[in-house]
């Protein structure tokens, strides 16, 4: 375990290597799983919010799930989470490109300028999850055999988790908490 401030990150985050590789797995963690993507309270706001930015960029299915359902959800768990096309089917804010891969259309909107929202961002840490008690975050690898061909690309690159989720990390925890993460990894 690596304790940082207040989180916790299991030794697989340092230890276990990982790279998308999206023209193998098509982006599949969009469609698979039992719900939509997990969100903070704050991100249910903003996408609310900016919603009428990133409809361009979506399909006319997850349009039509949004607009029924509303931009998010709760899961079985009680989790916030975005709205699913279908009772557990592929997230509304996904697409498929002209290449047949998965993209994100709130990411879309951000890299065409239209929003400073990336994306969820339980989406931007993946495969880390983060679990949240009262005094601690806990940071677990969350193992998801659609993702092997990422674990392929990771061991061919030799880039641990920790260093692919650079931003991401920097995003949830700030520069300093990541300097202070590569400092216990790394002395």
């Amino acid at each position: 375990m690596i304790l940082v401030g207040n989180a916790v990150l299991s030794d697989d985050i340092k230890e276990k290597f990982f790279v998308c590789d999206l023209h193998k797995c098509k982006g599949a963690c969009c469609v698979e799983g039992d719900s939509g993507a997990p969100l903070m309270d704050e991100e249910t706001l903003t996408i609310e919010e900016i919603y009428p930015k990133v409809k361009p960029y979506l399909s006319k299915e997850g349009i039509e799930a949004i607009e029924a359902k509303g931009t998010w959800g709760i899961d079985r768990d009680g989790d916030k989470v975005t709205t699913t096309i279908g009772e557990n089917g592929a997230c509304a804010f996904a697409f498929t490109d002209s290449k047949g891969i998965l993209k994100c259309g709130i990411e879309q909107a951000y890299l065409a300028g239209e929003t400073s929202f990336k994306k969820p961002i339980s989406c931007h840490l993946y495969p880390i999850r983060v679990t949240q008690y009262e005094q601690y975050d806990a940071l677990n690898y969350d193992r998801w055999e659609i993702c092997d061909p990422a674990c392929h690309l990771g061991n061919q690159l030799q880039v641990p988790i920790y260093k692919f989720l650079k931003d991401a990390l920097i995003r949830k925890y700030g520069e300093d908490w990541y300097n202070e993460l590569l400092q216990e990894i790394e002395g």
